[in-house]
């Protein structure tokens, strides 16, 4: 029989500047954390570098890891693992700490970090896709005005979703050249398809695996984490009707009106195309090549009804 997830050996990597840096404050959160998910404790991170690092020792001889933060350290924890060729072995999990918790949304991860502890304690393990760009491990990007916004944002001095608001300018700076993607093994309504190009003056577009960014943004509702396909949606308009549709693409409306695709492999060729991915800038391209990673790691997600749903294959 196997064992529960509370008797397996834990690592969690923990960013302690997130939320504020309630982490350093909160005593009885390490203590209850070591209580119900025994284990290594790295809380000590501090950039990208650092975390990758310690996700890669952490996976040399933990069972599971767990980040605790914001997406951008799931996003570099999520890394390590795969740095360290651990990805067939370890699990993975999310104990929200961050401003963003895009990630967590997805399945169905309370908020909380004490109820998230409960829930994940008492979890079960269920494969996931991920995807990779340019050598980096991610489960949701955008490229055009969104990555605009999200650079401009880590560039100033304030942070959480005042930031985002305050960087909201960017969105009238979004360049409409014309793109071409490459959609490679996929599918739209129009049926299945081996390779299309679709040219496109898009305003944002979405490689996703799951549903949300930060703050409970619905952004990807048609996502489906462990499909085996990108999700990809073409955001076609000028900042000022994506600003007065805001509402309704935040609650996932507005994009069932939308130019859709999935397919597992995605090339966009353009001219210093602004791309962010799980949080983070990665800076301008004139290409980008998306390519799925199915069922790449076995995720710990609470047992409940509500986050099988976010999965096409319901076995745990």
């Amino acid at each position: 029989m196997a064992k529960a997830i509370k008797d397996l050996k834990t690592a969690c990597l923990i960013n302690p500047r997130a939320a504020n840096s309630k982490w350093m404050r909160r005593k009885f959160l390490r203590a209850y954390l070591q209580k119900k998910l025994p284990g290594d404790i790295y809380d000590h991170l501090g950039d990208m570098k650092t975390t990758v690092e310690k996700a890669i020792l952490a996976s040399q001889s933990a069972d599971v890891i767990v980040a605790m933060g914001g997406d951008g350290t799931i996003a570099d924890t999520l890394q390590g693992i795969f740095d360290a060729g651990k990805q067939g072995e370890v699990l993975f999990t999310v104990i929200p700490f961050g401003s963003g918790n895009a990630f967590r949304k997805a399945f169905d991860i309370p908020k909380n970090p004490l109820r998230a502890i409960d829930r994940l304690s008492e979890g079960v393990a269920r494969p996931i896709d991920l995807m990779e760009v340019e050598g980096r491990i991610a489960a949701f990007a955008s490229i055009g005005a969104t990555a605009l916004v999200t650079g401009e944002k880590l560039r100033g001095k304030v942070g959480g979703i005042w930031g985002h608001i305050l960087a909201g300018r960017r969105l009238f700076d979004t360049p409409r050249d014309e793109k071409t993607l490459e959609l490679y093994d996929g599918y739209d309504k129009s049926g299945r398809f081996e390779k299309k190009i679709v040219t496109s003056h898009f305003f944002d577009c979405l490689v996703a695996k799951t549903n949300y960014f930060g703050y409970s943004w619905y952004i990807a509702p048609k996502a489906v984490v462990d499909d085996g396909y990108l999700d990809v949606t073409l955001f076609e308009m000028g900042p000022l009707k994506y600003s007065l549709l805001f509402p309704f693409i935040y609650f996932g409306i507005y994009q069932s009106r939308l130019r859709h695709y999935k397919a597992r492999r995605v090339v966009i060729n353009g001219r210093d195309l602004p791309m962010q991915f799980n949080g983070e800038f990665l800076g301008n391209r004139d290409r980008l090549d998306f390519r799925i990673l199915p069922q790449a790691i076995r995720m710990v997600t609470p047992a409940t009804r509500r986050a099988g749903k976010h999965f096409a294959k319901h076995s745990a």
